[in-house]
């Protein structure tokens, strides 16, 4: 038997959330964050057969984070040491959902340091494009039997 969607389950991004866990605020200047781990794979190719397999060799980490310019902490923080790593949380929590998602991520640093951009009559957004070292840590999952309890201290209603 084949279970319809309901619409209102889908998670919605105008419930995200970022906390810098280094200083336990939420980041509302953001509106946008994006982050990937690429699995690296090596091709092995093996006697007595034509398939390719593959082994795992390396994981790496990247992403972004977006919205409007209402401070330069972070341009401040990487003009004074442009190696210095942060730590964020990243928080879905569409009231509708089945439920919230929460992931850490550590040895975050960032590539640019976008030091100024503007044009008159616009509001100012910015990009910031990130690496991680550390593992994801998946802190809340969204299960389909809705039960999860909250877990964590960066859940607002």
């Amino acid at each position: 038997m084949t279970t319809n969607l309901d619409p209102g389950r889908a998670m919605s991004g105008s419930f995200g959330a970022i906390y810098d866990n280094d200083t336990n605020r939420e980041l509302t200047q953001f509106n946008r964050f994006e982050a990937t781990d690429t699995i690296n794979f090596a091709e092995l190719h093996l006697l007595g057969s034509r398939r390719v397999k593959h082994k795992l060799t390396t994981q790496s980490g990247e992403g972004t984070i977006a919205g409007y310019k209402v401070t330069t902490d972070l341009q401040k923080a990487l003009l004074e040491d442009p190696t210095r790593t942060f730590s964020f949380t990243a928080q879905l929590k569409d009231p509708e959902a089945y439920g919230f998602e929460r992931i850490r991520f550590t040895g975050v640093k960032f590539n640019k340091n976008h030091l100024m951009k503007f044009k008159a009559g616009e509001i100012v957004e910015e990009e910031w494009s990130f690496i991680y070292d550390g593992e994801p840590e998946l802190l809340d999952a969204v299960l389909q039997s809705g039960n999860n309890a909250p877990q964590g201290q960066h859940l607002k209603d």
